[in-house]
């Protein structure tokens, strides 16, 4: 049995990496250069966050200036995703496996393709601190024209988003529009018969396009009854936690973390770090985002709040870090019987683990990924409206 197993687990491997690769689109897409050391579910990795520097004038002296102090921040992610999925062979599966290395049973790669979709919706989740906001909320874009792309990059060209690995992952919806507009898609006009013929995007605008199933939609808090900036209360540029007033009405505001905002007379959106709630008849909420504010407020700007909307990203592939770890495990003489075997994929970098366990009268076939995601950059990341 054990030689068999040899033969059979890193066919099936192959296979599982096979179908989770074609799920796994923001593993591509997302910087996931982090140390490939086994590790444990509650580890974390710090993941380094350069700083702003300014140019300054070359002043000859006989004695060389002191260097200015540097220190980049650090984003910690914990690996705290810790997946698996299980499935059942049997004899006659394992011996059509063995003798034919094109026969896989169907229920191996859907086991697969579970972990690529558990991997992409955590990466996903982490839209919440986008705080670049283009698009209309509630409609899908690109419906007549190309105006989302410019209107994405435009907003990732102020927030001083690098020009290179750009990423776009909109929903099929908006793909299909995308694919019905002849400047992604006319040979013509792009100098390829590729979207045509394989119904991929490609890069298009400054950035490279993928459509996922997975892409999230974010539900909206309200404002019942109005809500702006504390009147004669001065918050200058650079604040956090931005002191409003609404009406004396428990709940007028109930807005939510991830919620994008705007202040009256500033283009910035701003993106909502915590709840907002107004619990009790009172009349001052702190309202936390991201950015700092970027123009000061006066007080008795009015707030509003941008609608339900389906979350397509534009991103620099630094703005979002993903680590995955091989999980740690035993040496060969604890493993108590069971069969284990790692194995990386070389496109997405998943290591995925399969696990074959000896139980009472039966075997079990088990795939399991360690992993941890964050949103590291978000001044390199926009959401488009759909």
């Amino acid at each position: 049995m054990a030689n068999t197993l040899t033969n059979i687990m890193p066919k099936i491997l192959a296979a599982g990496l096979m179908a989770l690769r074609e799920r796994a689109v923001m593993p591509r897409l997302v910087n996931a250069d982090y140390s490939r050391d086994a590790a444990m579910k509650g580890n974390t990795i710090d993941v380094p966050v350069p700083v702003a520097q300014t140019a300054t004038n070359v002043t000859p002296a006989a004695v060389p200036p002191t260097p200015g102090d540097t220190t980049p921040g650090v984003v910690q992610i914990t690996l705290d995703q810790w997946k698996k999925t299980n499935f059942h062979l049997t004899d006659k599966e394992l011996t059509e496996i063995d003798r034919n290395r094109h026969f896989v049973p169907m229920q191996v790669g859907e086991a697969a393709r579970a972990l690529a979709n558990a991997i992409n919706a955590d990466i996903f989740s982490k839209y919440v601190g986008v705080y670049g906001y283009a698009g209309t909320a509630g409609t899908t874009p690109f419906a007549s024209t190309v105006g989302a792309a410019t209107a994405l990059r435009k907003v990732l060209n102020e927030q001083l988003c690098p020009l290179s690995m750009r990423r776009g992952v909109v929903d099929f919806a908006a793909e299909a529009n995308m694919l019905a507009l002849s400047p992604f898609s006319d040979a013509e006009k792009v100098a390829s018969a590729g979207v045509k013929i394989d119904g991929e995007i490609g890069r298009k605008f400054g950035l490279d396009w993928a459509a996922d199933d997975a892409v999230p939609s974010h539900t909206a808090g309200t404002i019942t009854t109005g809500l702006a900036a504390k009147a004669a209360t001065a918050q200058p540029i650079g604040t956090k936690a931005v002191v409003c007033t609404t009406a004396a009405v428990t709940g007028a505001c109930a807005l939510l973390a991830g919620d994008i905002i705007t202040f009256a007379g500033d283009t910035q959106t701003y993106v909502l770090t915590a709840n907002a709630t107004q619990a009790v008849a009172a009349t001052d909420v702190t309202v936390n985002v991201e950015p700092g504010l970027k123009v000061a407020l006066a007080g008795g700007e009015a707030v509003t709040v941008k609608a339900d909307h389906v979350v397509n990203l534009g991103f620099h592939r630094d703005a979002f870090a993903l680590a995955m770890r091989p999980i740690a495990q035993s040496t060969s003489e604890l493993s108590l019987g069971n069969e284990i075997m790692v194995m990386q994929d070389p496109v997405t970098g998943i290591p995925l683990r399969l696990e074959v366990m000896r139980q009472y009268k039966q075997v079990t076939w088990e795939f399991d990924v360690l992993w941890g995601s964050a949103l590291v950059r978000p001044e390199l990341a926009a959401r488009l409206a759909g």
